[in-house]
């Protein structure tokens, strides 16, 4: 089984702009949102992934992803989704992974970064703030569903 390791955390500022590069531009809906089995279906530039995901435990949680055809990813999102999408920007700094939500979540902005072990040490840049890992109301499946940025 894959299994994931993963820290989430709100950012202070928008110092990160200074480092980050790598701009993709992500679209993503659920077939499954439920958190016991998110199935999740992302094009994230001129790519498209099918990931299914198992019930977080604290920072882990077993991920399974597969490239998929652009044209199935078109068609299923359009006939099978059973959230809005998700609108963001992924910028990379260094192993950080820092998403930029559009639309309804405009203003909402997360860091990500995945561990090598879930002991793993890591030092944290200053633009990091609170940190949300394990929090359900900053799943990505949470958001598609309530379209709102938690409070």
């Amino acid at each position: 089984m894959a299994r994931e390791t993963e820290l989430k955390f709100l950012l202070r500022d928008d110092s990160w702009r200074m480092t980050a590069t790598n701009p993709v531009r992500i679209i993503q809906t659920y077939l499954n949102p439920d958190p016991e089995a998110t199935v999740r279906l992302r094009i994230a530039g001129d790519m498209a992934f099918l990931t299914v995901k198992s019930p977080n435990r604290g920072s882990e949680r077993g991920e399974w992803e597969y490239e998929i055809p652009m044209n199935d990813a078109r068609e299923m999102m359009a006939e099978c989704t059973t959230t809005p999408v998700i609108d963001k920007t992924r910028w990379h700094d260094g192993r950080w992974e820092i998403d930029e939500y559009h639309g309804c979540l405009e203003g909402l902005v997360v860091a990500e970064i995945e561990l090598h072990s879930p002991d793993e040490e890591i030092s944290l840049p200053l633009y990091i703030g609170r940190e949300v890992t394990g929090n359900p109301a900053y799943y990505n499946s949470t958001l598609a569903l309530t379209g709102a940025i938690p409070t």
